[in-house]
């Protein structure tokens, strides 16, 4: 079944790739450069799932999870932080926020998808 994942890093080549990778399964990807970019995507777009980049400039991934926590609509969608930061307490930072999960840079395409069929299930 098809879903709609945005994707937010500030890297286009992250974000081409993560799409590409999402895109052969099937899924719809939205992309966004930044925290504030994606929220305002978000405004008019239903997504079931976020993939997000920690460390990025104008809203960070720590701050948009938080953002997107405070709002009904995404009390509940799926958001994983997908970052070269792999300390215990980073971790433990983005649990904080309200993220699902967690996957550190570089990932296998089938370790991204697997994150997502186990978030989204069947």
């Amino acid at each position: 079944m098809s879903k709609t994942i945005i994707t937010v890093d500030d890297a286009a080549t992250m974000r081409k790739m993560i799409s590409f990778t999402l895109k052969g399964a099937g899924h719809e990807v939205l992309e966004a450069a930044d925290g504030v970019e994606a929220l305002k995507t978000l405004q008019t777009r239903a997504v079931d799932m976020v993939i997000t980049d920690v460390n990025m400039p104008n809203m960070d991934g720590l701050t948009l999870t938080r953002s997107l926590r405070a709002l009904p609509q995404f009390a509940r969608t799926p958001i994983v932080l997908l970052t070269t930061e792999s300390a215990p307490e980073k971790k433990a930072e983005g649990k904080a926020a309200g993220a699902t999960g967690w996957i550190v840079k570089p990932f296998q395409q089938d370790q991204l998808l697997a994150v997502v069929a186990k978030v989204l299930g069947p």
